[in-house]
């Protein structure tokens, strides 16, 4: 069986979607994104049992609510979730399939295929169809079950990634999904990793090497530092050790687009002799914006930045936020700018396009120092 295989649109084999999720859910990984489906389970009234190589983060997740250590019968699961590193992930599904006989058996990881390969070689049709890869599209920089959330899945895409032999058993894993709080996409295996390629891992992989020029760069040169750079990249901070084996997992994908990026250079450094080539450049990356969906996953919306000088003292960004809420303007978007030289941070509001000018108006008759 070839990961590259298709799933069948969601919905198909519906059959089995009586079967409600019901648990025990059995946990294997309490790191980040393990103990926050324990808290979003538990918070739901789920029996969910937790395991780790690492006992002291299993017993960590206990204390913080995140369920049980779970009894060494495991024939009693009725899903599996497991959340190890991405080298791990296939070993693991394995192991689980094994343990809990009845139980469908799930992971988190950010590559599909490369999992599905090594259980395909390792198992029988019987068990494969009892394993449908997922990946929650949430994170944080910081990891360990100490930085677990149970809302930190609200709202956010999940991949779910049967594959032909396991489209009866995606129900059960989408009611995971719905239980966490997030939204449900289903992909083939290969379309997923496509798809992360190009959202996640490519951009992280820039953000890295951005990142990196600034590593040699003399002090009076950071003191130039905006908001900007700190956009590009914050998710450089990530940990290097996982973000090697996530990369190396999906090499393939992530390989075509870095030859598209090399393209993409050589075409750079030729534009910076020829203001034509480098308008459209930049007009492209305009469009790569307004190509990502908007809030809500509707059409991006026109919107417009406002700069407010806040003191940083406790409650400004309070008053701030009320008067604005007062004047009757929705906030699209904020971000903190803080300046180096006095006690302000340079707050930028996003508002609808057609908001903006009056907003403006009204926030200086209340006496902050505003500016587009």
């Amino acid at each position: 069986m070839s990961a590259s295989q298709p799933a069948l649109p969601a919905g198909e084999g519906a059959s089995n979607g009586e079967l409600g999720l019901v648990g025990p859910i059995h946990i294997v990984g309490t790191g980040l994104l393990g103990t926050s489906i324990g808290l979003a389970l538990v918070a739901k009234g789920y029996v969910v049992w937790l395991s780790d190589v690492n006992h002291e983060h299993a017993r960590t997740a206990v204390g913080l609510g995140a369920g049980q250590l779970a009894p060494s019968d495991l024939t009693a699961a009725q899903l599996v979730v497991v959340a190890v590193p991405p080298d791990h992930i296939g070993t693991a599904v394995i192991d689980a399939l094994e343990a809990s006989p009845e139980a469908i058996v799930t992971d988190v990881g950010s590559v599909k295929s490369s999992p599905l390969d090594v259980i395909s070689d390792q198992v029988g049709d019987d068990q494969l169809a009892r394993y449908v890869g997922g990946h929650p599209m949430a994170g944080s920089e910081r990891s360990g079950p100490l930085a677990a959330s149970a809302s930190l899945f609200e709202g956010r895409p999940w991949a779910v990634t049967p594959d032909v032999h396991s489209v009866a058993a995606a129900p059960l894993v989408e009611a995971l999904v719905r239980a966490c709080g997030a939204e449900i996409v289903r992909l083939s295996p290969r379309e997923h990793d496509h798809a992360v390629a190009r959202t996640s891992h490519l951009p992280q992989l820039l953000a890295v090497l951005t990142a990196g020029q600034l590593a040699e760069a003399l002090p009076e040169q950071l003191k130039l530092s905006g908001q900007g750079v700190r956009d590009v990249t914050r998710i450089a901070a990530s940990d290097p050790d996982l973000w090697t084996q996530i990369l190396l997992a999906n090499r393939d994908a992530v390989d075509e687009l870095l030859d598209n990026v090399q393209s993409e250079l050589v075409n750079l450094r030729a534009a910076l002799d020829d203001p034509d080539l480098m308008s459209a450049i930049l007009a492209k990356g305009v469009a790569g914006t307004r190509a990502i969906p908007g809030k809500h996953g509707g059409q991006p919306m026109a919107s417009a930045a406002i700069f407010v000088a806040v003191p940083d003292h406790a409650g400004e960004l309070h008053r701030l936020f009320a008067e604005i809420a007062e004047i009757g303007v929705n906030i699209e978007d904020v971000r903190i700018d803080h300046d180096p030289a006095r006690d302000f941070g340079l707050v930028e509001v996003q508002v609808e396009e057609s908001q903006a000018t009056g907003l403006a108006e009204r926030l200086t008759e209340r006496g902050w120092s505003t500016h587009r």
